[in-house]
C-alpha cells in the first residue's frame, strides 16, 4: 500500500543545501551566534574561536550559499547577519518528517495493540 509522503522530493532537494551547511559543527556555532547575538563583523564571529578568520570566512560563505546568512558591507568589514527564513523553512521540513514518523509509530502501535 503506497504512503502519502508529507515532505516531497523537491520539498528535500530544496531543504538540503541547509542540512548540509549546519552539518558542520562550526558552522553551526556561526548560525547560533548570530541567532543569539545579531549581526557581526569576522573579527568579532572570530573573537574566541578556534580557527582563524580565514576558515570562519569561508565557513560563512558556504552559508550563505544556502542562504542561511548574508553580509553587508558597512567600510572596511562585511557584517554578517542571519537570514532567518531559510531556518524557518528548515524547521518547517523536520517538523513535517516528525509527523510522518508520530504517524508512523501510531500505527506501529495500533498495530502492536490489536495483536494482542
Amino acid at each position: 500500500m503506497p504512503r502519502n509522503v508529507g515532505v516531497s522530493t523537491p520539498e528535500l532537494r530544496a531543504s538540503a543545501p541547509i542540512f548540509a551547511a549546519l552539518g558542520d559543527e562550526t558552522r553551526l556555532r556561526l548560525v547560533a551566534r548570530l541567532c543569539a547575538d545579531g549581526p557581526m563583523s569576522i573579527a568579532r564571529l572570530s573573537d574566541g574561536a578556534d580557527v582563524t578568520r580565514q576558515a570562519i570566512t569561508k565557513h560563512l560563505h558556504v552559508l550563505a550559499e544556502a542562504g542561511l546568512v548574508r553580509s553587508e558591507r558597512q567600510g572596511r568589514e562585511s557584517i554578517w547577519e542571519l537570514e532567518p527564513q531559510r531556518l524557518d523553512e528548515a524547521r518547517r521540513c523536520l517538523d513535517r518528517i516528525s509527523q510522518q514518523w508520530d504517524a508512523a509509530l501510531g500505527r506501529l502501535k495500533a498495530l502492536v495493540e490489536s495483536a494482542d
